[in-house]
């Protein structure tokens, strides 16, 4: 069974602002279109995650996106150091607005604790998405 991770994407606004940044990084790979993400350190469960697992982007303290992983690459900095690169699709995938605290790195997401796809949500689904991460605010939704 797939295992997903979870990451704060700093410096970012909006779904659509990461949409954007992400535009700027695509390169192709094998033939196929990939987006990488950098983080310090290599998960130590890599192929429980590209088994099927996805990111889970925070944005403002809300999941409200994932992409699916696909590979994982150690590269060296021009420091000296590695860095962990993340081989995403790039199709970002809108959730429903879950809270989330502030945290450092990635973190595993267990799959029971990942949020739906806005897709898969249901009549509530049909309701923005600003919307509904403010009605989950107020213990509405």
């Amino acid at each position: 069974m797939p295992i997903h991770l979870i990451k704060m994407a700093v410096g970012i606004g909006d779904l659509d602002h990461l949409i954007e940044v992400q535009k700027g990084r695509h390169f192709v790979r094998d033939g196929r279109t990939v987006v990488p993400g950098y983080t310090r350190r290599k998960p130590r469960r890599p192929d429980e995650v590209t088994d099927g697992g996805s990111m889970y982007w925070v944005i403002k303290g809300q999941v409200r996106c994932r992409q699916r992983v696909l590979d994982f690459e150690l590269v060296d900095g021009e420091e000296g150091e590695t860095w962990c690169r993340i081989i995403m699709d790039p199709e970002l995938i809108p959730t429903m607005p879950v809270a989330k605290k502030p945290f450092q790195g990635w973190r595993y997401l267990e799959p029971s604790a990942a949020p739906r796809d806005l897709d898969d949500a249901g009549p509530d689904g049909e309701l923005p998405p600003h919307i509904l991460a403010e009605l989950r605010e107020l213990g509405l939704a």
